[in-house]
């Protein structure tokens, strides 16, 4: 039945480039795997430990549960990222077998590497639970990719908001998403929170509301705002569209800092800077929906060089470490993703102004 229905609507859905934003997306994935493996990337040594030690140590030597969650979690998305490229090409019986193998060499440079950095510990009992979380992804792939709603429909819905193309500018907005949902970042900011600070039940220090923080806040959703406005075929959208990327923000936040974060923590991602920035950025959006291509390109270019200017020469960033006694555990997990999500957050306006020199000339480019 789904094949037939495959047959018959084949001609009416337009020759999409498929795979190009899966395979943005697997490149920028799998540097984030080398840097929460690797990270910090210091004090490098050889310890004299053997790869094959490792291999045949015993298992469960200092484990958790936690531990083993979150490998299979992290190679969950590469394998279904690797086996949706794969079943484009191949059978499903290949696409698993290929894309377990992917994950399982990835995973096996990264617990080698390890046993040169000091800091980092590695385990065969890692290499099987990443093993196990590609091979869940890949399988989950195979079973989505031959799905009406998947083939069809979604492809479908993606060429009526976006039109051809457009691969990287969506690329990166999945990176502005993923680099906002930290709860130890305030909404749409990129300073980390500071706990002697915001600790409760003290007066805060004089003139703690930053009105540099709310043009960083209203700058950042300036950039994802014009981004926006040159990907929708209907630009009216672009609005919407920013309040749903915000509303999807907020529930992660408010989902991960319950989960992350001490009780009295939970809110602190939410403040008035923030508040300010973002009533100003949809404001000021609203507002470039009458600005012609040329104004729109200009939009972004400003935005995101003066966002560079406050985030690197202007606002202190705190270290990611500042934000670790906010959370429940001390995990080198999470110093790592606010690591990781803080480094994201740094390189995006330069990724948008690499896209945005790409498309100077013609609207319809697509890297």
């Amino acid at each position: 039945m789904i094949e037939v229905f495959e047959r018959q609507h084949a001609a009416e859905l337009p020759d999409l480039p498929h795979t190009r934003l899966r395979l943005y997306l697997l490149a920028t994935y799998i540097l984030f795997i080398v840097y929460v493996s690797l990270s910090p990337f210091s004090h490098w040594k050889d310890l004299g430990l053997s790869f094959h030690d490792v291999l045949v140590a015993p298992l469960l030597q200092t484990y958790t549960w936690f531990d083993a969650l979150v490998n299979v979690l992290a190679y969950l998305p590469l394998g279904l990222l690797l086996g949706l490229i794969l079943r484009a090409y191949l059978g499903t019986g290949w696409s698993v077998v290929l894309a377990l193998l992917g994950g399982a060499a990835l995973s096996s440079m990264m617990e080698f590497t390890q046993l040169f950095l000091p800091s980092r510990t590695s385990s065969n009992l890692d290499l099987l639970t990443n093993v196990g979380g590609t091979l869940g992804g890949a399988l989950l792939a195979v079973s989505i990719a031959p799905r009406i709603w998947f083939a069809y429909h979604l492809a479908r819905v993606r060429y009526s908001l976006f039109g051809h193309g457009n691969d990287f500018g969506l690329a990166l907005i999945a990176l502005w998403v993923f680099a906002q949902i930290n709860p130890s970042l305030p909404m749409l900011g990129n300073v980390f929170i500071s706990q002697v600070v915001r600790k409760p039940f003290l007066p805060p220090p004089p003139d703690v509301f930053n009105w540099l923080e709310s043009a960083a806040v209203m700058l950042n959703l300036l950039m994802l705002g014009s981004l926006l406005l040159m990907l929708l075929r209907e630009r009216r959208h672009a609005v919407i569209g920013v309040v749903l990327l915000l509303c999807a923000v907020s529930l992660t936040k408010f989902v991960a800092a319950a989960a992350l974060l001490k009780s009295w923590a939970l809110f602190l991602w939410l403040n008035s800077e923030a508040m300010l920035g973002i009533a100003s950025g949809l404001l000021l959006l609203a507002a470039a929906l009458l600005l012609p291509l040329r104004g729109v390109r200009g939009l972004a270019w400003f935005s995101c060089a003066a966002y560079l200017l406050l985030t690197h020469w202007v606002l202190d960033d705190s270290a990611p470490s500042s934000a670790m006694p906010l959370y429940q555990w001390r995990y080198l997990h999470l110093l790592n993703y606010n690591g990781l999500t803080q480094t994201v957050a740094l390189v995006f306006p330069f990724l948008l102004l690499a896209y945005l020199w790409h498309r100077r000339n013609e609207q319809d480019d697509a890297i």
